[in-house]
């Protein structure tokens, strides 16, 4: 009776292993396998190439103001790094000199301008010779002469700005003496708003640069070509210029063409003799692709790689026309709805797969599984029976000779038997 209960159980146990095996799910196929790289589906576009290059802010005017006239400086009459405007009174320099010399000189001019008025009817009645007219006349302009000199010298005393604009530190300070001989330089006034930007170019960029504005691939605003400034953080300044015009001549030693551009400055954000960054439209290339410069092998052929219908990828040679910050700018080689590898391959490689599955670029790549489960993250760290009542549970949980509780299968069995 042992024995033959010892088969039946044998047979329960061996059925119940079948059935489980029967439940269990295939081993997953080589596709499944498959790791997954990230792609981009290409879409062709018009890309817009900027040129950027490094320039100098220069005030649209500078004045120097200097001495004109000897004499000590009396009074300063400006703040320093304020907005002056023109013809507003900067410096007082000692006018008695000059003062005493125009009235001097006003007395000399009013003689002169009477006695012509007294001898004019004797001339015209003969009763003087007209050499001693002639000398009355001539005294008269010599000293309208002398007066006007005398009252310029009294205006140079008061010196005043010549243009509106940001007036610099006082070069000189009262009690000084000042000189026309040494030309003293007593200020500096810029005008910043506009504000020019002088930068260079090569030769070559600047006749494509024209080519193109007159085939209307650069687009203009207003008839000018904009012109945009960065900081060195990064950040754009929030007003846009416009270039000015190129230098008729090349460098015969650098090659280059010196540029200008103009920006506003209303703020007074930017200072004269600042560097910027200056970023020009360049030209549109129609029909592009922008793709992230590790997508591409560079060398003597330009080489991506292209995920086929099939799983299956190949490389393809494509055509680089040029650079977009961090991305390449691709005109050849490619179709619409082309997918290409961006990250991924160095995983691909080192499996030997033939096949990938694609994901877009930008989304977290799922973790690769153990034992080539890449592309099935759904299933890692659960064995294959994972069920959330067998979670935890040895997959022979169902042969009652590894349980170690025969006696209650024996029980369960017997009254069948």
């Amino acid at each position: 009776m042992t024995h033959i209960r010892f088969l039946k159980y044998t047979a329960i146990a061996l059925a119940t292993v079948a059935a489980l095996s029967a439940c269990k799910p295939k081993q997953q196929q080589p596709q499944g396998q498959a790791p997954v790289v990230s792609v981009i589906a290409v879409q062709p576009e018009t890309v817009k190439l900027n040129t950027a290059l490094t320039g100098r802010l220069e005030a649209s005017r500078t004045a120097e103001v200097r001495a004109r006239v000897q004499g000590v400086v009396l009074e300063r009459l400006f703040e320093e790094g304020s907005q002056v405007k023109q013809g507003q009174p900067l410096f007082l320099i000692d006018d008695a000199p000059y003062r005493a010399a125009k009235a001097s000189a006003q007395a000399v001019f009013d003689k002169a301008r009477a006695d012509m008025n007294r001898m004019k009817p004797l001339m015209e009645a003969g009763a003087i010779s007209r050499q001693e007219w002639d000398a009355i006349v001539q005294g008269y302009q010599v000293a309208k002469s002398n007066l006007e000199t005398a009252n310029i010298n009294f205006s140079y005393a008061h010196v005043t700005a010549p243009i509106s604009g940001r007036i610099g530190r006082a070069e000189v300070s009262e009690g000084a003496l000042v000189s026309p001989n040494a030309a003293t330089l007593m200020a500096t006034i810029h005008q910043d708003n506009p504000l020019y930007i002088n930068f260079t170019q090569s030769a070559d960029e600047v006749m494509k640069m024209r080519r193109d504005i007159a085939s209307g691939k650069i687009t203009a605003i207003d008839g000018e070509i904009p012109v945009r400034v960065f900081f060195n953080d990064g950040t754009e300044y929030e007003h846009t210029g416009k270039l000015l015009f190129t230098d008729p001549t090349v460098n015969a030693t650098t090659g280059q063409v010196s540029l200008r551009a103009v920006i506003p400055n209303p703020d007074n954000i930017l200072f004269a003799g600042l560097f910027v960054s200056v970023e020009i439209a360049n030209t549109e290339i129609p029909n592009a692709i922008v793709l992230p410069q590790q997508a591409v092998t560079r060398g003597q052929t330009d080489v991506v790689m292209i995920v086929n219908k099939d799983g299956s990828y190949a490389p393809r040679p494509v055509v680089v026309s040029g650079q977009q910050g961090n991305n390449w700018i691709i005109t050849g080689g490619l179709n619409q709805g082309d997918k290409v590898i961006i990250d991924g391959m160095a995983i691909v490689q080192m499996m030997g797969a033939k096949q990938v599955q694609t994901k877009p670029w930008g989304v977290d790549m799922p973790p690769q599984g153990q034992g080539g489960q890449a592309g099935q993250p759904e299933n890692q760290g659960q064995p294959e029976n994972a069920n959330p009542q067998q979670q935890g549970q040895p997959e022979n949980n169902s042969e009652p000779a590894n349980q170690g509780q025969p006696e209650q299968s024996e029980n369960t069995e017997q009254p069948k038997a």
